[in-house]
């Protein structure tokens, strides 16, 4: 920084040159501030545009080493009288290039900066490379009367560079400033990592289906699988979600224009091919509508579109495909299709078979949804269903004039007063059985119940035949009927 421009930053912060820190109640913020944002071990720590040194004699009183760059050699001067005594360094240099040749830092510091270079992404890159494997980058910046940089604004810069960013407002610690603001300020450290994710390319498979038929496209002119059969399919695209992507390629593809609520997920599939990388594709389903015809509308990329029996598919497919549709037709919803690097990319029907199905979750099939209990008296029915329902992890869900609702994920109880069902006759739903936990939680239930209109028919008992595991049970009934088995294992 030229001193013409600290000058001008010092006036729009309506603050010394120094950052305020002559004041020692600022100075203990910021020195706090610090330990939280520097590491707890000796670290070099780089401070560019220090001014009069300020910052740096923090850190380096907080133990670290530190050198110090600016431009003003006046800054540059005041700063080595400042921290002498203290090993630190001081440099005349430019701030965006600083003057530091191979060495490399754990942590690279810049107050109030950044807003004032004519390339900061161009500077935040050469920052980086200056710092080791895992140093951080400490930036404080803010918005003043109109002027400087959002924290949006740089956020956004730093994500090509690493997925780490805190951001952490400053405005509202009025002891950092020497008085109330009102504006943005702030601080963001970033991390010199990268990303550890794994990262693997998404693809997606249009499924469209005409009965016991299936559309498959013959893949020409692309250099890869041409004369080979496939589904329409594609990338997911920067920014897009699976749905759109398929929807989109749909359009690209065949010329059909797909809603969203005819798309039904029906397999996903992690898939290798030989010698490359790994990727997971998406297959969905939909039903041809006559009304909008498939046709071939990339024919540089496709040379037929046509219609084949999904049970007795061609051979002359892409096997990543071919292993798709051989799952859906299976029903089987996860695979697994890992190419050895010596297969071929076409199907083989004599070559082993390479996808491997995973095992699911048991499907909705036979599920509870909701049971109706037909009720004379409602309040009486929400008090006593209420805490029963409550222990066993319900919530209350819905409610209107004639009934109410209680939800455990995808399952309701629901009460609904009946005036046709009286005490003493048969309640409007047979028991219900709920799972507990085990049996303390079970013998615990069984002793609260009278206390709340249940009364035990059985006495806590097992059940089961012989030779069978026996869960203990214990049902129960209030004064409506209604009766309910609790099952522990």
């Amino acid at each position: 920084m030229t001193t013409t421009d600290w000058d001008a930053a010092a006036d729009t912060f309506d603050e010394e040159p120094d950052h305020g820190l002559l004041d020692p109640v600022v100075r203990s913020a910021w020195a706090h501030r610090m330990e939280t944002w520097l590491p707890t071990a000796r670290s070099a720590v780089l401070d560019l545009g220090c001014g009069t040194g300020s910052l740096s004699l923090l850190v380096a009183g907080q133990g670290h080493r530190v050198t110090a760059v600016d431009r003003s050699p006046r800054m540059a001067e005041l700063a080595r009288a400042k921290l002498a005594g203290t090993g630190s360094e001081v440099l005349v240099g430019d701030a965006g290039r600083p003057p530091v040749g191979k060495q490399r830092f754990d942590v690279i510091l810049a107050r109030h900066v950044v807003w004032l270079l004519p390339d900061p992404a161009a500077v935040l890159r050469h920052w980086f490379s200056l710092l080791r494997p895992g140093g951080r980058l400490l930036l404080i910046e803010g918005v003043w009367n109109g002027v400087g940089i959002p924290a949006d604004r740089l956020a956004a810069m730093l994500a090509e560079h690493t997925e780490r960013v805190h951001h952490e407002p400053l405005s509202g610690d009025a002891r950092l400033w020497g008085k109330e603001v009102d504006d943005e300020r702030y601080a963001l450290v970033a991390r010199a990592e990268p990303p550890l994710r794994h990262a693997e390319v998404v693809d997606v498979h249009l499924i469209l289906r005409k009965g016991p038929e299936v559309l498959l496209a013959r893949r020409s002119g692309t250099g890869y699988a041409d004369g080979l059969l496939h589904a329409p399919s594609g990338h997911v695209e920067d920014g897009e979600d699976v749905r759109a992507a398929v929807i989109r390629e749909a359009a690209e593809e065949i010329g059909v224009r797909l809603d969203p609520d005819e798309l039904r997920v029906a397999l996903v599939m992690q898939h290798r091919g030989p010698a490359g990388r790994p990727r997971t594709g998406w297959f969905f389903e939909a039903d041809h509508d006559p009304a909008r015809p498939p046709r071939n509308a990339e024919p540089d990329k496709c040379s037929e579109v046509g219609w084949f029996p999904l049970d007795a598919l061609p051979d002359d497919m892409v096997a990543y495909c071919r292993a798709g549709l051989d799952g859906y037709r299976a029903e089987q919803r996860f695979l697994i299709h890992w190419h050895q690097d010596t297969d071929a990319i076409a199907y083989a029907p004599r070559e082993p078979r390479r996808a491997v199905a995973l095992p699911v979750a048991a499907g909705p099939t036979g599920r509870l949804h909701h049971v109706e209990l037909r009720v004379p008296d409602l309040a009486e029915a929400e008090r006593e269903w209420g805490w029963l329902l409550g222990l066993l992890g319900h919530v209350p869900y819905q409610r209107w004039p004639e009934g109410c609702s209680w939800r455990s994920g995808d399952t309701c109880v629901v009460a609904e007063q009946d005036p046709t069902v009286r005490e003493g006759k048969a309640p409007g739903a047979g028991p219900l059985a709920f799972h507990v936990r085990d049996r303390a939680e079970l013998e615990a239930l069984a002793a609260l119940a009278p206390g709340h209109g249940w009364r035990p028919l059985v006495p806590p008992g097992d059940a089961g035949h012989a030779g069978e595991s026996r869960p203990l049970v214990v049902r129960l009934a209030n004064r409506t009927g209604h009766e309910v088995e609790l099952i522990a294992p």
